[in-house]
């Protein structure tokens, strides 16, 4: 059985995008427009690793903010108000972390927190680093951790095995859009010449994995896929990470993973323990993953959308067959109606059946509030929740009496 924190989902909800002036609703936009199915973006200026002095200033400072995308969304209207408890009804002195790229984020909603409640400290202080999750929680020092990715299994499983019980793991916010290094929503890429333009998450798993968890038949040449003519029986290539990595994990949760069960990968030619699938190749990074598919016409691959920098068309996602599909578009990003769009996590040691510490409990209710939410829009980074997401987040805690 496939093991994992007790979290939230992300479901798609209504966004209105401020631009140049004007407001764009989501429910005026055509997502399903033919210009929107496959969708050619302009190769994104090419990133590169961190170096190991620029890894220790983020452990110290947090990572410096990339600059703001043009577009901002306005917040959710469905959005709950914050309601406050009386001023001194809490108090007590907290010790949080947090991943480089939320420093900053997890900072300022505790700021805005600690004016309401003045008798409240809480404090993230260095080091700032993505490693940052449920294991630091083991350790009991710490009373909880914002995490930019979806924890390790390792982690929840070190976790399970101290307590007995999974790390509850929460949402906070959306992630970035294509921020280098900030969360960046991700996108399946095919090479140009390619005439498939989109696949729901179901075909993806048949293509991807050996267990195919959303049921099927294996999906091993582009007719498998749906293309016609020529390019039905040409062989599909896939392009993708060595687990573990934090996109990997991420498509593998969102794709592979399903009723419960753990997905498994068809195994790539990368680490040279197990008999390896000809047609599949791992990267050790996703630096030079858009750059393999835009020199094979046969290849798929996923990438953030940070990384795309070759000539690839980025193509439209759905759930199942038939079922909206949605390209990354800023838009559908922003209104987590494309369903990679990725968020961060709170994460906090809770025993099932016991009560949440009620400081915790306040500073995520604030968190999913408008206020809270309107912390991240200000902040211009990363992606305010919309109102389902944060219903989906409130239903978890609140199963957690």
């Amino acid at each position: 059985m496939k093991r994992t924190a007790r979290t939230a989902t992300a479901p798609a909800a209504a966004v209105a995008l401020a631009a140049a002036g004007s407001v764009t609703s989501l429910a005026a936009t055509d997502n399903d427009a033919e210009n929107l199915t496959t969708w050619a973006v302009a190769p994104q200026k090419k990133v590169t690793p961190q170096t190991p002095e620029q890894d220790e200033y983020n452990k110290t400072h947090n990572r410096p903010l990339p600059a703001p995308e043009l577009l901002q969304p306005t917040l959710d209207t469905g959005l709950g108000n914050y309601r406050t408890r009386p001023r001194n009804s809490l108090r007590g002195d907290y010790e949080c972390a947090a991943s480089d790229v939320l420093a900053d984020l997890s900072q300022k909603w505790i700021k805005e927190f600690e004016k309401k409640y003045p008798k409240v400290h809480i404090s993230v202080n260095p080091p700032y680093a993505g490693s940052l999750g449920a294991l630091e929680l083991i350790k009991g020092k710490l009373d909880c951790v914002f995490v930019s990715r979806e924890l390790r299994p390792t982690d929840i499983q070190g976790f399970h095995d101290a307590f007995g019980y999974d790390p509850l793991s929460i949402p906070m916010s959306g992630g970035s859009y294509r921020h280098f290094g900030f969360l960046d929503s991700v996108g399946f890429m095919v090479n140009k010449k390619n005439p498939v333009d989109k696949l729901s998450l179901d075909q993806l798993d048949a293509m991807l994995s050996t267990t195919r968890n959303r049921g099927g038949e294996a999906a091993t040449t582009w007719g498998d896929l749906g293309a016609t003519g020529d390019w039905a029986d040409k062989p599909v290539h896939i392009v993708g990470l060595q687990p573990w990595n934090g996109f990997e994990e991420f498509v593998r949760q969102r794709v592979l993973d399903h009723d419960g069960e753990r997905g498994e990968w068809r195994p790539g030619a990368a680490d040279g323990t197990t008999p390896a699938d000809p047609a599949v190749h791992w990267e050790k990074t996703v630096f030079n993953l858009s750059k393999a598919v835009s020199e094979d016409p046969y290849a798929i691959g996923y990438t953030g959308m940070a990384y795309v920098d070759s000539a690839v068309e980025v193509i439209s996602l759905s759930d199942h067959a038939g079922d909206p599909a949605y390209a990354p578009t800023y838009e559908n990003v922003a209104s987590a109606a494309y369903p990679l769009s990725r968020v961060t996590y709170f994460n906090v040691n809770n025993k099932p059946g016991k009560q949440l510490d009620p400081v915790m409990e306040e500073l995520i209710r604030f968190i999913l509030s408008k206020q809270g939410q309107r912390v991240v829009s200000g902040q211009q980074v990363f992606l305010p929740l919309r109102s389902g997401q944060t219903r989906d987040s409130l239903d978890v805690l609140d199963a957690a009496p």
